[in-house]
């Protein structure tokens, strides 16, 4: 045994018989060799041949490395392991090689890893993907045991579902106290981000693999998209310009440019085509960054047209920040490359169905551009009015925006002439122009005469509007009033007749009373001539009443007065 070799030792005596020495990734370990002969039939079939040498083992090419040997020792001396998800990949492997079977010992290392895998590894998405990650360290025997293919199909099922659940971490497993959880890597897993998040750790083979496999299923493009632009920000530097990304695309595994170039292109390919129904500005914002890095790396034109339509339909996600794309061509002399905001204008307009209140975005968006590269003094008349002209004219509520950079325009480039200044302000409608800009554009030198004296002519017919509709409230305020007051003539003539029928019904009773007082009277003068005082009384009480009393208020005082005089 050389003496470059590391040496580990489990309950061994040297030189005794029940020794042996087993070479893995030139470590030596030294073993007692019956838990292992009880265990793996392999190392028993193998100690057997040499029982008559010197006891020396070597395994070749043994899957995983020394340390998943010395935890495969571990296990079979009766030692509690704590195991994570990467190493229960190797350990399986391990177990295949060592032909630890069930058949050939209860309980045996196979049998634990498999029950360990779809307990636990297979029933959650996260650590499925850490497991497959795991695979690639032990590439051919994974292949060949099923566990690649296992570890994809259980986080294309997982993906698929709708239980939140099944995108975090999962439950610990009770392996009788053989296989414990690494408590410690779980805690640390909580605190990741999304799933997809892990996805950008595979290689891109093994990446790819899951793609396709997460397409196969018509699973939601929102997965398959975010996943993609995920592993693309992770290993295309400038695919992302957060300075995280930037940190994190300085350790990617794709290095030289032809190989960013190749996994771009892979990767649009890969892209949803049918617009997300949940896209959201910073979806479309890395898709943007997708596209520059595409025309920086010079990928292929069916490359830069895939993103150019996907962000073309939903170009109202965007921001103005967006659509600046510097000019990376020498053979434009902008600052900005204004030929790639016309195509994915025109993207927007073939859509199927465009909302007005998505137009109006997208109209305020344009003019920010526009106003943005009017300063540009390599900018030619045409390429502003090719791309001002390109907008609906329903895409403009008010055309303050594309007022302000027309004048921008003017004030850089002073040169231009007079024709080719009144073509780029016939794309201005004067009559959508707010009153301040009307009263800016009526004193603005640097507009044609042409335009000044239209925008005169409106502001003097709106004011003859503003004035005529002055009037005419008046009218309509006259009329009102007018209306009120016959109202109140007609209520007031109401009242009138109702206190006529009241005075007459009133002059009624008065003359029956007074017709009533005429018969008192009477009968009281014929009976006063005859009887004396005693029949008076007789007669007051038969009629019940005195007839001194008021029968009528207004003629009390003329009886009274009668009824003295006779009696003097």
């Amino acid at each position: 045994m050389a003496n470059s070799k590391k040496q580990a030792w489990f309950f061994c005596t040297t030189g005794l018989p029940s020794d042996i020495e087993i070479e893995v990734d030139d470590i030596a370990f030294h073993l007692h060799k019956f838990p292992l002969m009880s265990k793996s039939r392999k190392l028993q079939r193998l100690i057997t041949e040499q029982e008559q040498s010197d006891p020396h083992i070597k395994l070749e090419n043994f899957p995983g490395s020394s340390e998943i040997f010395e935890t495969v020792v571990k296990i079979s001396y009766g030692f509690k392991v704590d195991i994570s998800v990467s190493t229960a990949v190797p350990l399986r492997c391990a177990a295949d090689y060592l032909e630890m079977t069930e058949e050939y010992s209860p309980e045996n290392l196979i049998s634990k890893t498999e029950r360990f895998l779809t307990h636990f590894v297979f029933s959650n998405i996260r650590e499925s993907i850490e497991a497959l990650k795991a695979c690639e360290s032990v590439s051919s025997l994974a292949e060949s045991l099923g566990l690649t293919e296992q570890c994809i199909d259980s986080i294309v099922s997982k993906a698929s579902s709708t239980n939140p659940s099944l995108f975090v971490f999962g439950w610990p497993i009770n392996n009788g106290g053989v296989l414990a959880v690494d408590r410690k890597k779980q805690s640390n897993d909580l605190k990741t981000e999304l799933w997809f998040e892990d996805l950008t750790e595979l290689s891109f083979p093994i990446f790819r693999r899951v793609i396709k496999a997460l397409k196969s299923r018509d699973l939601s493009p929102e997965i398959v998209e975010k996943s993609l632009i995920s592993y693309a920000k992770k290993h295309i530097p400038g695919a992302s310009r957060s300075s995280s990304a930037s940190s994190s695309s300085s350790s990617a595994t794709i290095a030289s440019e032809n190989q960013q170039r190749e996994l771009l292109e892979t990767i649009t390919s890969y892209l949803p085509l049918n617009n997300s129904s949940v896209t959201t500005t910073v979806t479309t914002r890395s898709l943007f960054n997708l596209l520059r890095s595409a025309i920086i790396l010079n990928t292929s034109e069916s490359c830069r047209a895939l993103l150019e339509k996907k962000i073309g339909s939903s170009l109202e996600k965007a921001t103005l920040d967006d659509l600046l794309i510097p000019s990376y061509s020498y053979l434009n002399d902008t600052l900005y490359d204004i030929d790639l905001v016309e195509r994915l204008l025109r993207r927007y307009l073939e859509n199927d169905f465009v909302s007005p209140p998505s137009l109006t975005v997208v109209g305020k968006l344009i003019d920010g551009v526009l106003g943005e590269i009017a300063s540009d003094g390599n900018l030619k008349p045409e390429k502003f009015y090719d791309l001002a002209v390109l907008l609906p004219v329903q895409a403009r509520a008010y055309d303050d925006g594309l007022y302000r950079a027309v004048d921008i325009y003017f004030k850089t480039h002073p040169w231009i002439l007079e024709a080719e200044k009144e073509k780029i302000c016939s794309v201005m409608d004067c009559r959508k122009l707010t009153v301040e800009g009307c009263t800016h554009a009526a004193q603005n030198e640097r507009l044609p005469l042409r335009a000044v004296v239209q925008v005169l002519f409106l502001e003097q017919l709106q004011l003859r509007e503003v004035i005529t509709g002055t009037l005419t409230r008046d009218e309509e305020r006259e009329v009102g009033e007018f209306g009120r007051w016959k109202r109140t003539v007609k209520e007031n003539e109401v009242l009138r007749l109702d206190m006529d029928t009241m005075r007459t019904r009133v002059n009624q009773l008065e003359r029956e009373c007074s017709y009533l007082k005429k018969v008192i009277v009477k009968i009281i003068d014929k009976t006063s001539s005859s009887e004396d005082g005693e029949r008076k009384w007789s007669l007051g009480k038969k009629f019940g009443c005195k007839f001194t009393t008021q029968v009528c208020d207004s003629h009390e005082a003329t009886v009274v007065d009668r009824r003295s005089r006779r009696r003097s």
